[in-house]
Formats: structure tokens, C-alpha cells, sequence
């Protein structure tokens, strides 16, 4: 009976690794999500992509390079922005791919690069608000805001203030923020939004891709009629440098690729939402894997996206009517 049992088990352990063999190109498949499937060539069109040294970003500025755009890398760290340029255009043969200093931490650094873009470029038709931070330790901005609200939200939101007019001028323009399915439990706590009460790493970043939602569809109701659209997207479970402070999900990428989208996988929706020849006048939707998507029922709330706009504003020191 014994001798049966260990029978049983030795084969139910080589059957289940040969399982998971037999049916790794459909998981791959599964996991690998939409793909972008637009042809459109943006030779004269001028992008400019957030975080775009690496990962998602980088692989969204790669493909945006190869249609012929002229791509602008706004990245933090320059040393290695340039290096992702030179990539770029080595790979691409593209070789309008410039990388400029941008930290989403310190307004004072936004304002000096959407400065200095205004000055160089007289247009813009693609901005993709793509870099972001995930579940760091509690931390803050230049500005005192949260790290994760104050880089994923407001750095984003002051960049698209200060460099909207110029994507007025060039439109049809386009406008793409990079979110999560996290939205789903997000939970704006305008009682304490920049979690000096308490801080919790998990939800303040869940709240900081809810608020690039309520953002999306506050912008887009406001930029009705005028030739500039925004949507927001969800890139799906990617082996990215973002997970870094999340040691489990971090080896799980790292060890199991199986189970996570590639970098390249994960910027398709961020490109589609860019060029499809389809969303020309679609604005104000969430997208995952190339395709419209469910949005949390406190995604739809136009009273926090107004409420949340106003505080944006105000911890801004803006005017944005």
C-alpha cells in the first residue's frame, strides 16, 4: 500500500511539470496579452514619454521611434536616459530619440523641463505620463507630498498642466496616463491623502492609480471638443524595475517570466492608445491588453474627480479652469 501511494506521488510529480511544459506557449500567449496591431507611421509627430529609460517606458519610446516620431525620453536619471537613446536610435535607426532631465519628485524640475521643452519644440501630439513609483518605503517629494501621490499623481498632472497648451496647438493630440488594475481598491483619503496619519505602502500606491483614473476622466471632460484626448491604461503584471521594494512579486517576476508580461508586452496597450487609428475621438476610457476595461465604481465618481482636481490644484499652487 505504501509502495502504491509512493507510486502515485512520484507520478503525479513528473505529470505536473510536464503539464505546465505542455501548455507553456498558451500560458505565454495567455499572459502575453493584447498587441497593438496599428501600422500607423508618425513621421512629423512629436512624443514625449515619461520614465522612458526603461522598462515599459523605454520599450513604448522604442516602438513610437520606429513609426518615425520624434521621441523625447524625460527621465530622472540622465546617465542612464542616455544610454536609452542611444539604444534606441541604434535599434530603430531613428535618430530624433533625445533624452532631457525630468523628477517627477520636484516641481521645481517640472517646471524647468516643460521650460525648456517649450522653448525647443514647437509641437506636441503624443505625452504618455508613464514613470512611476511602487510600495516604497514612506518617503517625500521636494514638495513634502507622499512619494507615491506626489510622483505617480501630481508630478504628472503638473506636467500635463504646464505643457497641455502646446498639445492644444498641435491637435489632434493625444494624452495616455499609465495606471494599474490597483485602481480597483484604491480609495482617495482626502482626510489624510498624503498618509501622514498612517501609511501603508499597498494602498497609498492603489490610490495614487485611482487618482491617474479620476484624473483621466475629470481631464477628458474638460478637454471636450478641442482636438485633445486622454485615456488611461492598465499594462498588466510586468517584469519591470517597479516592483523592486516588493521583495515576493519581485522574485516572482524574476524567477517565473512565465507569469508576467514583458516589458515590450506590457507597453502594447500604452502604444495602442497612442496611435490606433480607432481612438482618434475616444477619450476619458480605461484600457488593458489593447481593449476597453472595467473601471472601479469610485473610478466613475465625478464628485471625487472634481474634489480631487480642486486639492491637485491648490497643493500645486495652480489655476486650472
Amino acid at each position: 500500500m505504501v509502495a502504491l501511494l509512493l507510486g502515485c506521488l512520484l507520478a503525479l510529480s513528473l505529470a505536473v511539470p510536464l503539464l505546465v511544459f505542455m501548455a507553456a506557449p498558451y500560458i505565454r500567449k495567455y499572459i502575453a496579452g493584447g498587441v497593438c496591431k496599428s501600422t500607423v507611421k508618425l513621421n512629423g509627430k512629436v512624443a514625449v514619454i515619461t520614465g522612458a529609460n526603461v522598462g515599459i517606458g523605454k520599450e513604448t519610446a522604442k516602438d513610437l521611434a520606429r513609426r518615425g516620431a520624434r521621441v523625447i525620453l524625460a527621465c530622472r536619471d540622465m546617465v542612464k536616459g542616455e544610454a536609452a537613446a542611444c539604444e534606441i536610435q541604434t535599434s530603430t535607426g531613428n535618430q530624433q530619440v533625445i533624452a532631457r532631465k525630468l523628477d517627477l519628485a520636484d516641481t521645481k524640475s517640472i517646471r524647468e523641463f516643460a521650460e525648456d521643452f517649450l522653448k525647443e519644440e514647437k509641437e506636441l501630439h503624443i505625452l504618455i505620463n508613464n514613470a512611476g513609483v511602487m510600495m516604497c518605503p514612506y518617503s517625500k517629494t521636494a514638495d513634502g507630498f507622499e512619494m507615491q501621490l506626489g510622483v505617480n499623481h501630481l508630478g504628472h498632472f503638473l506636467l500635463t498642466f504646464l505643457l497641455l497648451e502646446r498639445l492644444k496647438q498641435s491637435a489632434p493630440a493625444r494624452i495616455v496616463n499609465v495606471s494599474s488594475l490597483a485602481h480597483l481598491v484604491g480609495k482617495i483619503r482626502f482626510y489624510d491623502l498624503q498618509s501622514e496619519k498612517s501609511y501603508n505602502g499597498a494602498l497609498a500606491y492603489c490610490q495614487s492609480k485611482l487618482a491617474n483614473v479620476l484624473f483621466t476622466r475629470e481631464l477628458a471632460r474638460r478637454l471636450q471638443g478641442i482636438g485633445v484626448t486622454v485615456n488611461a491604461v492598465h499594462p498588466g503584471t510586468v517584469s519591470t524595475e517597479l516592483t523592486r521594494h516588493m521583495s515576493i512579486p519581485h522574485i516572482i517576476a524574476r524567477k517565473l517570466p512565465l507569469f508576467t508580461k514583458t516589458p515590450q508586452e506590457g507597453s502594447q496597450t500604452s502604444v495602442y492608445c497612442a496611435v490606433a487609428e480607432e481612438l482618434e475621438l475616444v477619450s476619458g476610457k480605461y484600457f488593458s491588453d489593447c481593449r476597453p476595461a472595467y473601471v472601479a465604481i469610485q473610478g466613475r465618481n465625478d464628485e471625487t474627480a472634481k474634489q480631487l482636481w480642486k486639492v491637485s490644484c491648490e497643493l500645486l499652487g495652480i489655476e486650472w479652469d
